[in-house]
């Protein structure tokens, strides 16, 4: 991991990346076996796949933490001396079919550039939702799940994230009530069967949430049934939005939701741009796709500059 003063402003690199989670992260891995001089480029390691409790479903590896994954990445970067380095990049322009990125305080320069920035958490935006931020509302189970040992937690949303956030917090809590807006949770068959053979957990379908009450901190919700519950924190799983705001500053195409949009080949509507993982428009949006993205842009940033004549 490299420190800001050891990289050189008017360097012009062949390909910058965007982002530090695992389809950045794979992007960086495969363009430094093309002997592309790259350079990463995040304001936080690893991605919302460090908030995972755990993953099972990455190839080779059949148990293991998001944070524990993404250690084994920074491992692999660090083996290739991949330059990285923390910094928020806030402005990109085009000139002369070179990139210039900015952030408050320092330039880079690039031939290509690869957009990982991922995405965030959705909000439910109803009262109470931000006041409580921090005091009992969360968005990451494994970063407070522990702080709730003996409690009633509720976990909002039906998807496989929401129901591995429910089973990962049945380790501390002692009831964890799950809260449908639809009348099944979507999760991945093995991940459903846990959460409905599981003691712990009550599933209220076909409902919404009103409000979030609380005092110092937060003590119940209100349903749209005009009922309330008494808790002791509420974890918001109901999706997330791409971080797709630095690309549109230079023109690159988006769809209905944010999502960049990208061929087969990672490319972008614009040439020497491209898009990998949650930030993209794939359909299925995995560690393991956003992975084979990532490699898939570094081929496709190396054959962009071959036949440029910008590398031999």
């Amino acid at each position: 991991m490299y420190n800001i003063d050891n990289i050189d402003p008017k360097k012009i690199y062949d390909l910058i990346i965007i982002g530090t989670g695992p389809s950045g992260l794979g992007c960086a891995i495969y363009a430094a076996r093309f002997a592309l001089d790259i350079l990463i480029i995040g304001n936080l390691y690893g991605g919302l796949i460090t908030t995972t409790h755990i993953v099972e479903n990455y190839p080779g590896i059949p148990s293991i933490s998001g944070p524990e994954l993404m250690e084994k990445f920074r491992d692999h970067i660090n083996s290739l001396d991949i330059p990285y380095i923390i910094d928020e990049i806030r402005t990109v322009k085009k000139e002369n079919n070179i990139f210039e990125l900015k952030s408050f305080f320092n330039s880079f320069k690039a031939k290509t550039i690869c957009f990982a920035m991922g995405s965030n958490h959705k909000k439910l935006e109803i009262p109470g939702e931000e006041e409580f931020g921090g005091r009992g509302v969360s968005y990451c189970a494994t970063c407070d799940g522990p702080f709730y040992k003996n409690k009633i937690v509720a976990v909002i949303g039906g998807s496989d994230s929401a129901a591995k956030e429910a089973l990962y917090l049945t380790q501390h809590a002692k009831k964890v009530i799950i809260i449908y807006r639809k009348d099944e949770i979507r999760a991945e068959p093995i991940n459903k069967q846990r959460v409905l053979e599981n003691d712990k957990i009550e599933i209220i379908y076909n409902t919404n949430i009103k409000e979030i009450k609380g005092n110092e901190k937060v003590s119940s919700l209100v349903l749209d049934n005009n009922n309330e519950i008494k808790l002791d924190a509420v974890f918001i799983e109901i999706g997330v939005l791409p971080n797709s705001n630095l690309a549109k500053i230079i023109g690159v195409q988006t769809n209905e939701k944010g999502e960049i949009i990208i061929n087969k080949k990672s490319e972008t509507n614009i040439p020497g741009v491209f898009a990998v993982g949650d930030v993209a428009d794939s359909q299925f949006k995995q560690a393991i796709t956003g992975v084979s993205e990532g490699v898939i842009a570094a081929y496709s940033a190396f054959d962009y500059l071959k036949k440029k004549k910008i590398i031999y």
